[in-house]
């Protein structure tokens, strides 16, 4: 020990040298020094000790510790040279930064150490990662600031270092690496191609699409990594269609910054993005099934697919093909592209055509084998009632010159396929189950009751998918409609908004008021007019209105039993009637919601009269039973209760189709006439006719006297 103590004192001496003098030389004869004495120290106190540390030797983490250290003093005097020899300190800092993400990658993979033969836990703590990754960040930031290193040997420290922060939430020795690699590809776009002197971006075309592929086969080199953290995450290892899925949301997601920071004026760049997303999601959603030569398995994947426990006690368990899954992925994505204009369907009529048959095939083919696995007919008919939606649906947002001709019929076939496949369904759903089971007569009741459940179950799915199709096509001839009057109401407005604004200031006001309802008057006007561009649209955007909340109504008697809540979520659908005076005289925007109050109040009516009947003829009278029974005294008087209701009703109803202003006192007198039956009546629908006739007469005398006063303000 006695001839090592010059050693310090020396090595001393040059670094107060350089502090004084500014001698770079001296600061190195300090750093030969001092690596001499730490050498010394490790070489004497632990070299020989049998301890294995963080899964290797003292002796290999001791010559780690010794490279660490003599990095961590050549590094400020290399800082220190001439601007030409900076590249010495960023090879300096990378390598300091290397060695130290391997050593703290192998304190926090392996957590024990081995001494004589002794197990002990040790666990490097978490702060000590946060510690060094904020200090190297910190100082990576400082060098930068004094120009003692560039551009890219930042990029690749702060990389390394926030690549450690990812051993805190994934516990997997390739974390970092993983991570580092990710970090890597995803931030040029951020931290490289800065030009402060120009503000647009410095990145081409060719660059972007090489960064974007670097980004794909770095999320490929990940892949393990992502197995791990989704088997983490589920439990059980994750499907191919998860995997890839994940990891083609994880390369859309990683291109962001490429797009939004050096290509945002770049449309199509944009809308592929979105396509990707899309596209990974859509994969992590159907899970669909994936070749063996797409799924890029690994040892490591395929060790967790299947192991020795699971064969031996499940054996190799065969999956359910899944495959339709592909033809609704390929579906959404065509509308994807059709919709983001990809695929340019509003320019060519021939290309719409084979879109709109592409994507009514894929749905069919999709329904019917994941629904309707019966007969060919069947799917025949499915799939081309798919196929007349979807050409219906396309061609009547993008027309085009004979569209206005064959549309009409297109949606005449529509509606005849819903019976026909309606009943052609249980005859062959009873026809199939006759076979597989070798029943001919169906005597034994379980057949019978599965036979029915099976009818009924697939009755009711189809009834969903036309209420489905007429509720989009509904909803499309009314966006459609509403469009056209809108550009109707601009170009009348653009004609006369020159002459209005002149003569405007001369108006008093209730002229003026005078010419605002003449101006309500104009949608009236266009209507009529529209008969050349295409008079059907109305009337079959009232009968697919009216289908879909028959059928809606049916669906709510079979799977809910005739729900009375039900009622307040279907009626709505009736918004979507249009004015169509072939259908009903005088109905126009202004009675948009009449249909919606009247169905209600019939509904309610309806269903209260069959209760009563039904209590009374079957004996099922509820608190009735307690006064004498099912007799007809119960009938009379909730028949009298639900009568009390109907003034209120009417007169709203009245009110919501004519909006006339009437005395302000008559729904209030209608008021009182509600309440007998909330009180009085056995059935419930009564006591919701009742409420309902109190809001309604407290509506209609808020909104009446809600125009009286802003009738006012014209006067």
């Amino acid at each position: 020990m006695s001839q090592f103590l010059p050693l310090p004192a020396v090595s001393g001496f040059y670094l107060a040298r350089f502090f004084t003098k500014k001698s770079l030389p001296s600061y190195f004869a300090f750093v030969v020094l001092g690596s001499l004495m730490v050498t010394w120290f490790v070489l004497h106190n632990f070299w020989d000790l049998n301890i294995w540390l963080a899964g290797m030797s003292l002796k290999s983490f001791c010559k780690l510790i010794l490279v660490d250290v003599v990095l961590a003093m050549v590094i400020p005097g290399l800082a220190l040279l001439p601007s030409k020899l900076h590249f010495l300190t960023e090879v300096g800092l990378i390598s300091h930064a290397l060695l130290l993400c391997y050593i703290e990658n192998r304190f926090f993979s392996y957590s024990s150490i081995y001494y004589y033969g002794l197990d002990e836990d040790v666990m490097y703590p978490s702060y000590m990662v946060i510690m060094t990754t904020f200090l190297g960040l910190a100082l990576v930031r400082r060098l930068l600031v004094d120009q003692r290193i560039g551009p890219k040997a930042v990029w690749v420290l702060i990389c390394l270092y926030s690549s450690k922060l990812a051993m805190l939430f994934i516990s997997s020795k390739s974390v970092v690496w993983v991570t580092a690699v990710l970090l890597l590809a995803v931030s040029p776009p951020l931290l490289l191609y800065k030009d402060k002197s120009r503000t647009a971006s410095k990145m081409k075309a060719w660059q972007g699409y090489a960064h974007a592929s670097v980004v794909a086969l770095s999320v490929w080199f990940c892949r393990e990594t992502i197995f791990e953290a989704l088997q983490w995450w589920h439990g059980r290892p994750p499907s191919d269609g998860l995997l890839l899925g994940f990891c083609i949301v994880l390369t859309g997601l990683a291109c962001v910054p490429i797009v939004a920071v050096h290509f945002s004026h770049v449309l199509s760049a944009k809308r592929c993005l979105v396509l990707v997303v899309a596209t990974g999601l859509l994969f992590m959603l159907m899970e669909p099934p994936i070749p063996l030569s797409w799924t890029y398995r690994s040892d490591l994947i395929k060790a967790a697919r299947q192991s020795s426990d699971d064969v031996s006690i499940y054996g190799f368990v065969a999956t359910k093909p899944t495959w339709p899954s592909w033809l609704l992925i390929a579906a959404i994505l065509l509308t994807l592209a059709a919709v983001t204009s990809i695929i340019p369907i509003n320019y060519m009529v021939e290309l719409r055509a084979l879109y709109s048959v592409a994507i009514g095939i894929a749905l069919g083919i999709y329904i019917s084998a994941e629904y309707f696995l019966q007969a060919a007919v069947l799917h025949a008919l499915i799939v081309i009632t798919m196929v007349c939606a979807s050409v219906f649906v396309v061609f009547t947002h993008f027309p085009s010159a004979s569209s206005t001709r064959f549309l009409p019929w297109v949606f005449a076939l529509l509606v005849a396929l819903f019976p026909v496949t309606y009943l052609l369904e249980g005859q062959m759903r009873i026809k199939s189950i006759l076979v597989d089971s070798g029943v001919e007569d169906m005597v034994e009741e379980d057949y019978k009751l599965t036979a029915l459940l099976a009818i009924e179950g697939a009755r009711t799915s189809l009834l969903g998918l036309y209420a489905a199709i007429f509720m989009l096509i509904a909803l499309e001839i009314k966006f459609e409609l509403a469009s056209l009057l809108r550009e109707k109401a601009f170009e009348r407005g653009g004609r006369h908004n020159q002459s209005a604004q002149s003569s405007s200031a001369n108006f008093p006001a209730k002229m003026r008021f005078m010419q605002q309802r003449r101006a309500s008057t104009v949608p009236t006007f266009t209507i009529k007019r529209m008969a050349a561009e295409g008079a059907w649209m109305p009337a079959v955007g009232n009968v697919a209105t009216v289908m879909c909340f028959a059928i809606c109504l049916i669906l709510n008697v079979n799977l809910t039993g005739g729900s009375n809540r039900a009622i307040f979520f279907l009626a709505p659908i009736l918004l979507l009637l249009n004015q169509d005076s072939d259908l009903v005289a005088g109905f126009g925007d202004k009675q948009r919601y009449f249909p919606v109050t009247i169905v209600i109040s019939a509904y309610l009516v309806l269903t209260s009269l069959y209760s009563i009947w039904e209590d009374v003829w079957h004996g099922n009278a509820g608190w009735g039973l307690e006064i004498g029974g099912p007799d007809w005294f119960f009938a009379v008087k909730n028949l009298a209760l639900l009568i009390l209701t109907f003034p209120s009703h009417i007169l709203f109803n009245r009110f919501v189709w004519s909006y006339t202003k009437q005395t302000d006192s008559t729904p209030l007198l209608t008021l009182p006439l509600n309440l007998p039956s909330i009180i009085i009546t056995d059935v419930i629908k009564v006591k919701i006719l009742g409420l309902l006739g109190i809001i309604y007469s407290l509506a209609q005398y808020l909104i009446s006297r809600q125009q009286y006063i802003t009738g006012l303000k014209y006067i």
